[in-house]
């Protein structure tokens, strides 16, 4: 199983949401843990290629595997272009 990292801002979306909400996340960053590469998460494009997303409910994982670490970077709605916005201003 990978180690994990949440960033900042991924662990203060997660801090804030419902716990309901923030369960769900857990759930499938533990299993992103396990398998990082599931048949629901896309390769991003361009200067993010070495990103991948996966969405659970109306929520979007935007993360990465360094070595034997699961990176998770942003956390956010699915529906809302604010996600990708922030990832931008971190590459």
């Amino acid at each position: 199983m990978l180690g994990l990292d949440l960033s900042r801002q991924a662990a203060k979306f997660l801090g804030a949401l419902a716990t309901k909400h923030a369960k769900q996340i857990a759930g499938k960053i533990v299993s992103l843990r396990e398998n990082p590469e599931p048949p629901d998460s896309v390769a991003l494009k361009g200067k993010a290629s070495e990103y991948r997303r996966t969405d659970i409910g109306e929520y979007r994982i935007i993360y990465r595997v360094e070595s034997d670490t699961l990176r998770v970077f942003i956390i956010g709605k699915r529906n809302d272009d604010e996600v990708y916005r922030l990832l931008q201003r971190k590459l």
